[in-house]
């Protein structure tokens, strides 16, 4: 990894920057055999991590798989060198056609909008990983998951470990994520399919994320919910390279990591820095209440180190994005929310 920089000039500059492998990935993407598929390709962290991987393992073959329903990101993509294939991941003759690489990173899933079509939820979260587990048997399969599986802890606790229990709070998100995990094990069980279950716990970007509605909401003079006053972030560039890294250190079975931050930060002082930064004075309400989604990332950091990007580089990173009012994705986290209702 390259010196971190002060600010990024553009959204090319930002990308560029998380698409740089470290010397770690490229070793580890070497060292596992097979090309890699994508699936959910077209997701807020796919298009970065496919151009990561291409750019790690530039002999692989880096396959994108999505319905494309955004302009641009299949053209993108293929700039970038990566292979696009358009499927609805839904239907299982088409899962049935894809080339069977032997390395799948699995990031299709439903989360906003959740509570709106919960037949729909429940579909993509838990009978899309049934069929992809069953088609891609004879793969490594890093699925995407969450940290919400998990139940509220308390914020003291240093969180909630890979070995606590996926009991989540009542909505149906959280528990179609119990639902999708509980898939890949099973299959994963029968068939001997290696696999990790990527229980990530928030990536960070310039244009979306915990950070970004935090400093956002300091910029405008918009008031901050503490009620969920505690959280966990990583920098999206890492999240990226452990869920590629993970391809090389995949269990049978397949097995959870929590992938985040090692470090809880309060809400509060975090708006207070964005603060500092902005010239502006943080407005809350609520209290912080005693127990949050907080998740302990000691087993990642011993298999893959810490993080590149410390917590207060993100914060300098997003004040300096959001000051200059520069583009965003325009979508809420909702980070705040405990009642399970996307």
């Amino acid at each position: 990894m390259s010196k971190l920089p002060d600010r990024f000039e553009s959204i090319e500059a930002l990308e560029d920057f998380m698409t740089a492998p470290s010397d770690a990935l490229v070793a580890d993407l070497a060292a596992t055999p097979g090309d890699i598929i994508v699936l959910g390709v077209g997701g807020k962290m796919g298009p970065t991590l496919a151009r990561l991987a291409k750019r790690a393992a530039p002999d692989k073959k880096v396959i994108g798989v999505a319905r494309f329903s955004e302009k641009g990101v299949r053209e993108e993509l293929a700039q970038s060198g990566v292979e696009t294939m358009p499927a609805d991941l839904l239907d299982r003759a088409a899962l049935e056609k894809l080339p069977k690489t032997a390395n799948v990173v699995f990031m299709a899933g439903r989360k906003f909008g959740a509570s709106g079509d919960v037949p729909l939820t429940w579909a993509m979260n838990v009978q899309m990983p049934a069929m992809v587990a069953e088609v891609f048997k004879a793969s490594r399969i890093v699925a995407f998951s969450t940290g919400n599986v998990y139940p509220f802890v308390p914020v003291e606790s240093g969180g909630a470990t890979e070995d606590t229990p996926p009991v989540p709070p009542s909505g149906d998100y959280a528990n179609s994520c119990v639902g999708r995990e509980r898939m890949f094990e099973y299959f994963s069980a029968r068939h001997g399919t290696p696999g990790r279950l990527f229980r990530l716990n928030y990536a960070i970007d310039m244009r979306y994320g915990v950070l970004h509605d935090i400093g956002r909401k300091v910029r405008d003079g918009e008031t901050i919910d503490l009620t969920m006053g505690h959280a966990n972030v990583i920098w999206q560039g890492d999240a990226n390279s452990v869920a590629l890294r993970c391809l090389a250190h995949a269990t049978t079975p397949t097995t959870p990591i929590n992938v985040t931050g090692p470090e809880t930060f309060e809400v509060a002082k975090v708006a207070e820095e964005f603060g500092r930064l902005l010239g502006r004075k943080p407005k809350f309400i609520g209290k912080p209440a005693p127990t949050g989604w907080i998740n302990n990332a000691a087993r990642m950091v011993k298999e893959f180190g810490p993080p590149s990007v410390p917590l207060a580089k993100l914060i300098e990173w997003n004040a300096d994005w959001v000051a200059r009012d520069m583009k965003t994705i325009n979508k809420p986290t909702k980070y705040e929310v405990r009642d399970g209702t996307y």
